[in-house]
């Protein structure tokens, strides 16, 4: 089933004054490669300030460039979520592996915001998971809830406790990790997010709630929300995600994955933090079997 399509906009900065559109674009975006917006510009998908481009169209300072995505085919995923807590400013809901949290890439209407507001049409996600990550998301219902929450959130008073399966056995029991986060070069898209040490601060605490007889369960309490911090943090502490194609030796892309493949098992367990009404939140997911003690 075919979505709707969608349009992408980029304003150009002075920088790129004078490029080419066809080079503009695939320095900007390394996915699809070259060729790839070559096709786009020949279908006559993409305008800049509303007049069709072709390849050899210059690109000027404070100019539009659009691309208008024609309507696609979506990969098949998981197109259900439970609903955790519901009340008049939050809602909360439990994501499961594999569907995207947002519109991004080849997911448009197969993502949870989608499916959450065809039935929440005021919901405001107020953070992300990963889309291999399962678990609690928060949605604000109100501008009230949102601006409150977010204030809790850019203030550290929100904590995320979540379960992952780590390659493996630790020698440490508890762990604190503060390697910052930052974009490195990637061969498909440019860049990713990973440890760099001029990058934003990140902390983690992780601790060990089960040894098994190659892998190790881990709870991991995050105090900031950097985007795959979790999976970031196990690698650079030794002991990547098991199954994650991305992420390896000291936190860095490993190959040639793309953040979205799936392989590994990582699961937001628990949100506390104040209720924009007053008194705590406390919203729990329960973990699937391989991520509880005992499990595997």
């Amino acid at each position: 089933m075919l979505n709707r399509g969608w349009t992408y906009r980029v304003h150009v900065d002075a920088a790129d004054e004078g490029r080419s559109v066809l080079e503009y674009l695939a320095s900007r975006y390394r996915h699809p490669e070259r060729d790839g917006w070559a096709r786009r510009l020949q279908r006559g998908e993409v305008t800049i300030d509303g007049v069709c481009a072709t390849e050899d169209t210059r690109v000027g300072r404070g100019k539009t460039v659009v691309w208008q995505r024609p309507p696609w085919v979506e990969p098949d995923v998981p197109l259900a979520f439970d609903v955790l807590h519901e009340d008049a400013e939050i809602v909360a809901v439990a994501k499961p592996s594999g569907l995207p949290t947002m519109p991004a890439g080849g997911f448009l209407l197969h993502t949870l915001l989608h499916l959450v507001r065809a039935q929440y049409p005021e919901a405001r996600p107020l953070h992300r998971l990963g889309r291999g990550t399962s678990g609690v998301v928060v949605f604000a219902r109100t501008a009230v809830a949102a601006a409150s929450l977010s204030e809790a959130w850019r203030s550290r008073s929100v904590r995320k406790d979540y379960r992952a399966l780590v390659a493996g056995r630790p020698a440490w029991q508890h762990l604190d990790v503060d390697a910052a986060i930052g974009r490195v070069p990637h061969p498909r898209l440019g860049d990713v997010h990973a440890a760099r040490s001029d990058g934003r601060p990140a902390h983690s605490h992780l601790s060990v709630l089960e040894r098994r007889e190659t892998t190790t369960l881990l709870e991991v309490c995050i105090t900031t929300g950097r985007p795959h911090q979790i999976r970031i943090h196990a690698a650079w502490a030794g002991h990547p995600l098991a199954g994650d194609p991305l992420y390896g030796a000291a936190g860095l892309p490993a190959g040639t994955a793309l953040p979205g493949d799936l392989g590994y098992l990582l699961h937001a367990h628990r949100v506390t933090g104040p209720h924009p009404r007053g008194g705590e939140l406390l919203i729990e997911a329960p973990p699937p079997v391989a991520l509880t003690i005992g499990g595997r």
